[in-house]
C-alpha cells in the first residue's frame, strides 16, 4: 500500500470512529429511590472480621429476593432503625488514618428512602467497639432518644436527641454494659454481678434516678447471652445451658419471671444448647420463640446452629424442630424473624449466605449467597 492509500485508510477509520463516538449518548448517573418500606426488608449488619474497620449494612428485599443497597458503617458500629421506619442510625468510629489516627465518634442518620446520609451527631469517643449487639444502639419507645453504649473499658451510655441531632448527656453506668430501653425515659444495663442497673431520665435526657436489682443471672454457673429478645414489654434472656427468663424493667422495681428450660434432661445430656452470635428471635404475633441450637459443651456458646427450635411462649413447649442440613442449609450464626402476619425467618450462615425461610413451616424459600463477610446482626425495621 502506498503512502497516499495508507493515509486515506487511516483518515477513513478516524472519521468512522468519530462518527460512532458522536452517535453515542453520554452516560448519565442517577440515584434511584428505595421501594416503599414493607415488613420483609431485612438489614444485615456486616461489621466483624475481616471488615471490622469498614463496616456496612446491607438492605435486602426478601420478597423480591434482591439486594437493594448498602449503608456505610465505619468501625464496629451499633445500628438501630427508628420506630417509624424512616431513618437508620449508625453509631460508629472513624480514624483520620483509616485504622489509626485521630478518633471521631458519631451517630450518622441515614434516610431509608434513598440511603443517603441525612445528618450526624458527634458523641463522646467511647462507643462500644465489639461484636455487634442489638443493644449497643437502641431507641426509646417514643423514638425521641437513642441510647449508645460506651466501653473504654469504663462503661457509660450516650443519650442522643434524634430531632435536634445533639448529645443530651452521658450516663455513667458503673461497670454495667449495654442499654435495654424500657418505655420512653429509662434504660437498663447488665452488671457483671448478675444484677440490672436501671436509669430513669427526664425529658432533657438527664438522669433523675437509678436503681440496682437483686441478681437475676447466675454468672458463675449459667451466664446469659446479652442479645435478649423483646416480648410484650419484657426481655427474654437465654442462658448458655438453655434456660429462659423474662425481665420487665418498666416499673419502679424490675420483675423477673420464673426460669424455664428449652431442653429436656435427655437433650441436655446429649449436649443440646443455644449458640451463635444472635441466638434467639421472637415473633410476637404468633407468640413464638426461635432458638439457634447446637450440640456442644461448656465454652461452645458461640458455635453456629445445626438446628432451629421453635417454642410456643404461651405453653413454653417446643412445637417445631428444624434440621438445617435436611434442606442443605449451612450452620447458622444469627437469626431473626419478621413481625407481620406472613412472617419470614432469616439466618446468616458461616459462609455469609442470607437464608430466608417460612417462619411458620420452616420451609426454605431462598439463600442469597455472600451477603458481606461474617454478618452477625439481622435487624427488622
Amino acid at each position: 500500500m502506498n503512502v497516499r492509500r495508507r493515509t486515506t485508510a487511516v483518515a477513513a477509520m478516524l472519521a468512522l470512529a468519530c462518527s460512532a463516538q458522536a452517535a453515542e449518548k453520554p452516560e448519565e448517573l442517577s440515584i434511584q429511590k428505595m421501594p416503599p418500606w414493607h415488613p420483609h426488608e431485612i438489614f444485615v449488619v456486616d461489621a466483624n472480621a475481616p471488615s471490622m474497620t469498614d463496616g456496612r449494612i446491607y438492605v435486602y428485599d426478601a420478597d423480591a429476593m434482591k439486594l437493594l443497597g448498602q449503608i456505610d458503617a465505619g468501625f464496629a458500629p451499633g445500628f438501630a432503625i427508628s420506630p417509624d421506619h424512616l431513618t437508620s442510625y449508625v453509631a460508629t468510629t472513624y480514624f483520620s488514618r483509616g485504622g489509626h489516627g485521630t478518633r471521631t465518634d458519631v451517630v450518622e442518620f441515614t434516610d431509608n428512602a434513598t440511603l443517603a446520609v441525612a445528618g450526624e451527631a458527634v458523641i463522646p469517643p467511647k462507643h462500644a467497639q465489639g461484636v455487634t449487639s442489638p443493644w449497643m444502639a437502641a431507641f426509646a419507645q417514643n423514638g425521641k432518644h437513642l441510647y449508645v453504649a460506651n466501653i473504654t473499658p469504663a462503661t457509660s451510655v450516650s443519650v442522643v436527641d434524634v430531632h435536634s441531632k445533639k448529645l443530651l448527656s452521658e450516663i455513667d453506668t458503673a461497670a454495667c454494659v449495654l442499654a435495654y430501653p424500657s418505655g420512653n425515659d429509662k434504660f437498663t444495663s447488665l452488671c457483671e454481678s448478675g444484677r440490672a442497673l436501671t436509669v430513669t431520665l427526664d425529658a432533657h435526657g438527664k438522669e433523675v434516678k437509678r436503681s440496682l436489682s437483686e441478681p437475676f443471672i447466675d454468672v458463675e454457673h449459667d451466664p446469659v447471652f446479652v442479645n435478649a429478645s423483646p416480648y410484650q414489654g419484657t426481655y427474654l434472656f437465654t442462658s448458655f445451658h438453655g434456660m429462659v427468663r423474662s425481665a420487665d424493667f418498666r416499673g419502679d422495681k424490675p420483675v423477673f419471671g420464673k426460669p424455664w428450660s428449652l431442653v429436656s434432661d435427655a437433650e441436655r445430656a446429649e449436649g443440646w444448647r443455644p449458640g451463635g452470635m444472635q441466638q434467639t428471635a421472637v415473633q410476637a404475633g404468633l407468640h413464638r420463640l426461635y432458638v439457634a441450637m447446637h450440640k456442644g459443651t461448656d465454652g461452645s456458646h458461640k458455635y453456629p446452629a445445626s438446628e432451629v427450635w421453635v417454642f410456643d411462649l404461651n405453653t413454653r413447649t417446643r412445637i417445631a424442630r428444624w434440621n438445617l442440613a435436611q434442606q442443605k442449609i449451612g450452620p447458622l450464626l444469627s437469626i431473626q424473624v419478621s413481625e407481620d402476619d406472613q412472617p419470614l425467618f432469616y439466618g446468616i450462615t458461616l459462609t455469609s449466605g442470607l437464608v430466608v425461610m417460612d417462619a411458620q413451616t420452616g420451609k426454605l424459600k431462598h439463600i442469597e449467597e455472600h451477603v458481606g463477610n461474617t454478618a452477625t446482626l439481622l435487624v427488622n425495621p
